[in-house]
């Protein structure tokens, strides 16, 4: 019996979606619930899972296209089962010249185990650095590969360079003509849903926004000695480890709590106040950065903090993540150190007030003491909506943040 596979509700406000991945192909076998496609939304990559079990027998949506909720992705025979799959016709030599070798992963890229599917993202890592997608070994889900899998790659000279396909038939080295030395390549890639929005709503917030910036720096020292003193007993006993993060959200919340206007919004010509601190921090994923939410922030331990941010950490790479994850958000902490930033101008996410750019630790000279000593540094940015945020304001918020973390003792004691 051959049953409809329907793009699902995608969630609030929601009605439309656009077909990044097929993850099965017509004629393979498909398991209850088993993910047969990947969607990209505004927000998230959304799977769409197969009703019933049998083998899927068309596919009725191109990848790129755009579909609407409830419209027909493909069928599914109900109970079939697959019979073994045809041996792949050869490549037909053709007067024509042949594909470049830059498009071979721009559908499938065939390993040993079949074809391997891409998304969007890492089709085009694969074709910006040249590496071998069937010879790296993915860590996302059912196996795919993330952008990481392909950086780590590139970066260590671990994939093999991408062969170039060859007619039958043809000698290998009239099959594509060698670029020429210095010879220069554009490349068009259509944006993804979730980059459009992202630039669509960053021009948003600063369009709306009076947006400011202020700067202060904090000397990691005393967060660099009571996570190395304790880490090995936090991760023993919560089972997760202790990152800077879980102090920053901590602090954040004490700083918020002092400072209530940088956690209000402005809605209408109101200003809404919330005696809570829902934290937005943003992630890794496949695809790009997603930024999910820390309910309640203001009453977590910094464990409940670590823990929360590490299955926002794992979720992101498996490309599981909900709407539900990152709707609402009163106040945005974005780490940019991660990637060796040293120092940026945060842009808001809008409804919010304000954002928290968080950079790399450096050892830098500072006067202590009227003496001139090497600390570890971090340079602190809020970017901030000064309608709403008044620069004294800006400014008693990082320097409650920067108390907080010098001495990290006044986050036990609420001070």
């Amino acid at each position: 019996m051959a049953v409809e596979i329907v793009v699902p509700t995608l969630g609030e406000s929601i009605s439309e979606a656009t077909l990044g991945a097929w993850l099965k192909q017509p004629g393979e076998a498909v398991a209850a619930d088993e993910a047969i496609a990947s969607l990209e939304t505004d927000k998230v990559s959304v799977e769409v899972n197969a009703p019933v079990a049998g083998v899927l027998s068309a596919q009725l949506v191109g990848i790129g296209e755009t579909v609407k909720v409830g419209a027909v992705l493909a069928t599914l025979e109900a109970g079939a089962t697959a019979s073994a799959p045809a041996k792949p016709a050869a490549p037909i030599a053709a007067a024509a010249a042949p594909a470049p070798a830059t498009s071979a992963p721009a559908a499938e890229a065939a390993g040993d185990g079949g074809p391997l599917t891409l998304s969007p993202a890492v089709r085009r890592l694969v074709l910006e650095y040249g590496v071998d997608p069937s010879t790296i070994n993915g860590t996302g889900k059912d196996g795919r590969l993330t952008k990481d899998d392909v950086l780590a790659a590139a970066k260590n000279q671990t994939a093999k360079p991408m062969a170039s396909p060859v007619a039958v038939g043809a000698a290998p080295a009239a099959a594509v003509a060698p670029r020429a030395a210095g010879a220069r390549q554009e490349e068009r890639v259509k944006m993804t849903r979730l980059r459009q929005t992202i630039a669509k709503r960053l021009k948003e917030a600063q369009d709306t926004a009076a947006m400011l910036t202020t700067f202060n720096d904090v000397d990691m020292s005393a967060v660099i000695e009571a996570r190395n003193k304790y880490k090995d007993l936090f991760e023993k006993k919560h089972g997760v480890r202790l990152g800077f993060m879980g102090f920053f959200v901590k602090a954040a919340c004490m700083a918020l709590k002092d400072v209530p206007a940088v956690n209000a919004m402005i809605e209408g010509d109101e200003i809404v106040y919330r005696n809570y601190a829902d934290i937005s921090v943003a992630v890794s994923a496949p695809n790009g950065l997603v930024v999910p939410v820390i309910r309640d922030a203001q009453d977590m331990s910094v464990a409940e903090i670590e823990k929360t941010i590490a299955d926002f950490g794992k979720r992101a790479k498996a490309g599981t993540m909900t709407m539900d994850d990152m709707k609402g958000g009163t106040f945005t902490i974005s780490n940019g150190g991660v990637f060796g930033s040293l120092l940026s101008t945060p842009i808001i996410n809008p409804p919010q007030s304000a954002v928290l750019g968080l950079h790399r630790i450096d050892q830098r000279p500072v006067v202590v003491d009227g003496e001139i000593v090497a600390r570890p540094m971090m340079y602190l940015a809020l970017s901030y909506d000064h309608r709403l945020i008044d620069g004294r304001e800006a400014v008693t918020f990082l320097v409650a943040l920067k108390n907080a973390i010098e001495d990290p003792t006044r986050l036990l004691i609420d001070l």
